[in-house]
């Protein structure tokens, strides 16, 4: 079992000691959240709690993602460097390309490319790109497909119905070959159908074993029905209300989760926490 932690700090020295002291502890990866702007009223439903609320004040400081974890390389040397999630329609794809990229060869080959299509249609709005949100799973895709493209062609040419490229080059290539591992985020049938389609792994919310367990076998059965070369890699947060237990942890090892997200993306492990999580799971599971 691989265990990864959040990062949620806005001060950039608590940023450093938490990210040391993880990596010292033997977590695997650091993960990190986004929204580009925070509308102030919306009717949009976060899929993630019963209220479909937001569980956040709306003065939340979300750092940029991928600034963040490029401070977040230089400060160490082996833990792996993880969007979860990054909207991708939401950007420029050559753009959002063009940070893989630099991250993956700033980090030596660290990055996770978590991705998701979005919930926030109001978040859409506001950064100017409303029209994006109606075919956004398209979109997700295509410049998914466009960013592999352009990191693994020495004349990168790709056609799709919201972006097209050709007559260019791309540089650098990234270190991860063919390209750093794309995990697709999300819970519903599509996000699942989504992961298997054109993802490396998957990640995946649940509030309840029962709900990991259902999750699971789904995901199970729609990459049975594919033809992929190699397992779909599950990475999960488990959101019951109470800390993560060691039965618990044994459980989803048993489902076939390799990765478990440990504290919250608005409120990660820090400190003392990092040290007792070490001790009292990582070392007994």
């Amino acid at each position: 079992m691989r265990y990864g932690t959040f990062i949620t700090s806005m001060r950039p020295e608590k940023i450093a000691a938490n990210l040391r002291q993880a990596e010292d502890a033997g977590f695997e990866s650091a993960w990190i959240g986004e929204h580009l702007i925070m509308p102030v009223n919306y009717q949009s439903k976060y899929p993630y709690t019963p209220d479909g609320r937001f569980p956040a004040p709306l003065d939340v400081p979300f750092h940029d993602p991928m600034m963040t974890l490029t401070y977040a390389a230089a400060l160490t040397s082996r833990i792996r460097l993880a969007t979860g999630i990054f909207v991708v329609p939401l950007r420029n794809p050559i753009t959002t390309a063009k940070s893989v990229v630099s991250l993956d060869v700033l980090s030596n080959g660290r990055v996770i490319f978590g991705v998701g299509i979005g919930w926030f249609s109001e978040e859409f709005e506001a950064a100017g790109v409303g029209a994006h949100f109606k075919d956004r799973a398209l979109r997700t895709r295509e410049y998914i497909e466009l960013m592999k493209a352009l990191w693994t062609q020495e004349d990168p040419v790709y056609t799709g119905r919201t972006f097209s490229v050709s007559g260019v080059r791309f540089n650098p290539k990234p270190v991860q070959k063919p390209h750093p591992p794309i995990v697709v985020g999300g819970t519903s049938e599509l996000a699942l159908k989504r992961t298997v389609r054109y993802g490396d792994g998957w990640y995946g919310i649940a509030r309840s074993m029962d709900e990991a367990q259902m999750l699971i076998a789904r995901l199970r059965e729609l990459e049975r029905g594919a033809s992929r070369a190699r397992q779909v890699e599950i990475t999960l947060s488990l959101r019951t209300g109470h800390p993560l237990t060691t039965d618990e942890v044994r459980q989803l090892r048993d489902l076939g989760v390799e990765r478990i997200l440990a504290g919250l993306p608005l409120r990660a492990l820090e400190g003392d926490e990092l040290l007792r999580f070490r001790d009292e799971m990582m070392a007994k599971v």
